[in-house]
């Protein structure tokens, strides 16, 4: 069949991709939450599916930072300064709420909610 035809075409095509998540770095977290996987090809895929979300949150993050540094035109220094603030409206578009802990030394705590309809 085409689609057939055309996942065997995109299986082959990734052998020529190297994603900037390492396979092994894949495949810790894929055994980490129980999937087993004996296809290399397909641990390529999870990671370019990471790779173009992590740079889909990215863009978002520094639209929202755009956004926010054009609201105040007052300022001389037109640097972008990327703030927790931004990646988590960026992460909320994608369902993902993160919640700062306010403790000294805590890192922030990330709680995936399905995104509202």
């Amino acid at each position: 069949s085409p689609e057939k035809q055309e996942i065997e075409q995109l299986l082959l095509s990734l052998d020529k991709f190297h994603p900037t998540i390492p396979d092994s770095v894949t495949e810790f977290y894929l055994k980490k939450v129980g999937f087993t996987n004996r296809d290399p090809r397909l641990t390529k895929l999870v990671s370019v599916a990471a790779q173009k979300f992590i740079a889909d949150v990215a863009h978002d993050a520094l639209q929202q930072c755009k956004m926010r540094n054009s609201k105040d035109k007052s300022k001389k220094d037109q640097r972008l300064v990327l703030t927790s603030q931004d990646l988590a409206a960026s992460l909320r578009h994608y369902g993902i709420q993160s919640i700062r802990l306010e403790s000294m030394g805590a890192t922030p705590a990330v709680a995936t909610n399905p995104p509202p309809p």
